[in-house]
């Protein structure tokens, strides 16, 4: 007999680009985690540990998020980390349950600042973008994928067609996800024709902002049924079967998919082109945050492993990846001058 710490359960709210009166942060989360629960089978009072990460959950913190929800806990993190929160909080919850500082843990994220309030967020995000880059008017993250973008298609040769390719294949994805903010078929005129954000990034470049939230559960199993384990080892780049690739600009996509060993050759082109183009590699099947919405930095990484979970468990309906069994996640975020500072990455398996 063995046991395994896995994520047994997932859940989300509604995504939407604008929320409504009555809605916040809190009552996003608050709807993802009962969903989750629901599916994991688990009663609230079973939980004794928790993790969160959102941009604006304050002047809340997690304990006060924890006590609204009613959670009497002894395991408890707030993470801090952007778009590697959901893998970072993965790996401290998958740990705790190991060493038995808790047994059912519910991982959360969300945001519901709406556009005005992101614009506030991507002025503040930190010191260095408050004091010099917010007074020269630089709007957020896009200049600088705009840059790293002009840099990769330089270094790669890549053309701007091909980030087509990957905006495509996910919204075709999407159309099979309730929960994508958007879902109508596009095409590659519909790609090469959007609006200019900052050169050479067009509308379909840059993620789209929604509120909404994320959660799964992670406990310690003796009897696995439908479940996913994390941390499998001697996993070669070709055992990959779906891949949930952190999203906020195609270039990013591309970028981790070389760092992970993913694309053959460094031939970031030809994998644009073949296997994302014509659909050889399943990759963002729920549409990804380009096509389904980022719901706040740190809850974006989680929608990517509830989605990696429920292509494992064969749940994913007509997204599904036939046989998958192993997957592979990341996160990236915490932009600074240049890139984002902060980058993480899990294999999950399918445990019978």
């Amino acid at each position: 007999m063995h046991t395994n710490a896995a994520i047994i359960g997932v859940g989300q709210s509604a995504y939407t680009r604008r929320p409504q009166p009555g809605q916040s942060t809190h009552t996003f989360i608050r709807d993802a985690v009962i969903a989750a629960l629901a599916d994991a089978e688990i009663d609230l009072r079973e939980v004794d540990g928790m993790a969160v990460a959102s941009f604006s959950l304050a002047p809340d913190a997690a304990v006060d998020l924890a006590w609204k929800l009613g959670l009497s806990l002894r395991w408890l993190v707030q993470d801090t980390n952007g778009g590697s929160s959901a893998m970072n909080m993965l790996g401290h919850a998958l740990r705790a349950v190991e060493t038995g500082a808790a047994s059912v843990i519910l991982v959360a994220g969300g945001d519901a600042t709406g556009l005005g309030g992101y614009a506030k967020v991507a002025a503040n995000f930190n010191v260095v973008t408050q004091l010099h880059l917010a007074p020269l008017g630089h709007g957020g993250p896009n200049g600088v994928y705009a840059l790293v973008t002009s840099r990769q298609m330089k270094t790669y040769g890549l053309q701007k067609s091909d980030y087509g390719h990957l905006a495509i294949a996910q919204r075709a994805w999407a159309a099979h996800n309730p929960y994508a903010v958007y879902r109508t078929p596009m095409t590659m005129e519909d790609y090469l024709a959007a609006p200019l954000v900052a050169d050479p990034l067009s509308r379909y470049d840059c993620v789209p902002v929604v509120a909404g939230a994320q959660a799964i559960v992670v406990a310690l199993l003796i009897v696995v049924v439908e479940a996913c384990a994390v941390g499998t080892h001697g996993v070669d780049p070709g055992d990959i079967d779906v891949a949930s690739i952190y999203d906020d600009y195609p270039t990013m996509v591309l970028a981790q998919l070389n760092d992970l060993g993913m694309i053959p050759g460094n031939d970031l082109a030809r994998f644009a082109r073949r296997d994302i183009g014509e659909r050889r590699f399943p990759l963002n099947t729920w549409g990804g945050m380009l096509s389904a919405g980022q719901p706040g930095g740190p809850a974006g990484g989680l929608n990517g492993i509830s989605e990696a979970v429920l292509q494992l468990q064969h749940r994913a309906g007509a997204r599904q990846v036939e046989g998958a069994r192993l997957a592979v996640t990341t996160g990236y975020g915490m932009t600074l001058y240049r890139y984002g500072a902060t980058a993480a990455a899990a294999v999950l398996e399918r445990l019978e």
